[in-house]
């Protein structure tokens, strides 16, 4: 032993190297960092901060509850306006313009208030809508499915209300094109105008522009061969009633090797859709047929009387609420969506102080936590609560071996 490390010590030059030091995790870590990401910050060098909010962004406020999940509203910030509710005042705009986000507020009524910028999932699940939604959840098996890169050109049947649209587009990134087509004219508007809120409100509040690479299209795909016989997409994905009557023309435009998923509703649209592929003899190979599953869980402190650990806890089950109440109520109101029970004399208009989530006032022990799934699980954005399935095929090429 002692004659290689005299090797080892001859071929580095008769110094340790700097591995075989004695190194605390934190300092090898450093070592393994950027230069510029490793080094120290100067004492009393500022932090980085994220921009405060500007009038003409979104924000997303959230009020705590304590044994079910906080409401939620979405608002899009203006000089002089208010984030409102039937019975009253609830968020002028201008004690939200100049934060930053994360902060939390409280109001002299005693609410507290969290305030930040919506992700990409939150804004979908919370903005306008026509029609019901491609859920985030989905969408993101779909973009796996269908292997989307940045600077690939994807073809979209069902603009809706704009969910599956803004994923794909930033999926596919500034070098890349969606193409949306759409038949209603309703929807067709509101897929645009959701996009579009989303992208002046992604400039504002990030320094930078959100890729304009959707094209929406008002026009039945079924009737638009001509249209895409000069494009050649690398993904296709049919959010339509009758997905059947695209997959005859949407084909000779998609890639070989390319995949094509179908967003669908229940079984019986899966069978018709494997049935005229197979009478039609079309150049797709089904993949798989999946059920995404997204299941919420609620874990919370348990309730205990006198902050005393012996006595019997009380669970969510054991308090008031509504027979099928969802995580979160809301109501969309012109541009901005409004949480329903939030009472409107805890929240004044005059006085907001910042605090941290903690409230000093109250009493605090090491008590047993209630873990158990959520009541309301979200399946679809309709009133009935049903399965979803995504249908994955890919094109291929009849051919024969001899």
């Amino acid at each position: 032993m002692a004659a290689w490390s005299g090797v080892r010590r001859a071929l580095s030059g008769g110094r340790r190297p700097v591995w075989a030091a004695s190194l605390s995790p934190e300092e090898r870590l450093r070592r393994m960092l950027p230069p510029e990401q490793g080094a120290e910050e100067p004492s009393g060098a500022p932090r980085a901060v994220p921009p405060p909010f500007r009038a003409g962004e979104l924000a997303l406020v959230e009020a705590p509850r304590r044994q079910r999940a906080p409401l939620r509203a979405l608002c899009r910030l203006a000089a002089g306006a208010a984030l409102g509710a039937p019975g009253g005042l609830l968020l002028p705009h201008d004690s939200v313009i100049g934060r930053l986000p994360g902060e939390v507020v409280r109001l002299r009524g005693g609410g507290r208030l969290l305030v930040r910028r919506p992700s990409l999932e939150e804004y979908a699940l919370l903005m306008p809508r026509g029609p019901a939604i491609a859920y985030p959840k989905d969408i993101s098996a779909m973009l796996m499915m269908m292997d989307v890169h940045p600077g690939d050109t994807v073809l979209e049947a069902g603009s809706g209300s704009g969910a599956l649209s803004l994923f794909l587009s930033r999926a596919v990134g500034p070098k890349g094109r969606v193409i949306s087509y759409e038949t209603r004219d309703d929807h067709h508007s509101l897929a645009k105008k959701n996009y579009r809120h989303w992208r002046a409100a992604w400039e504002i509040g990030h320094m930078e522009e959100w890729p304009d690479n959707v094209d929406f299209i008002l026009k039945d795909i079924s009737t638009a061969a001509e249209d895409m016989k000069s494009v050649t997409f690398d993904a296709i994905t049919l959010d339509m009633i009758s997905p059947q009557s695209a997959l005859s023309v949407v084909h000779p435009s998609l890639k070989q090797g390319g995949v094509c998923t179908v967003y669908l509703a229940n079984i019986t649209q899966v069978i018709d859709l494997l049935d005229r592929i197979r009478t039609c003899k079309l150049p797709f190979l089904c993949e798989s047929i999946v059920e995404v599953t997204h299941r919420k869980w609620l874990v919370l402190p348990a309730k205990i009387k006198n902050c005393k650990s012996s006595q019997t806890a009380e669970t969510q089950e054991n308090t008031e609420e509504e027979t099928h109440q969802k995580d979160y109520d809301e109501i969309h109101i012109q541009d901005q969506i409004v949480p329903k029970d939030i009472e409107c004399n805890e929240l004044q208009k005059d006085v907001f102080l910042t605090e941290s989530i903690s409230d000093d006032a109250e009493t605090y022990c090491s008590v047993p936590y209630v873990a158990r799934p959520s009541n309301w699980q979200d399946a679809h954005s309709g009133e009935t609560v049903y399965s979803i399935y995504i249908f994955f095929c890919t094109r291929t090429s009849h051919v024969t071996i001899s």
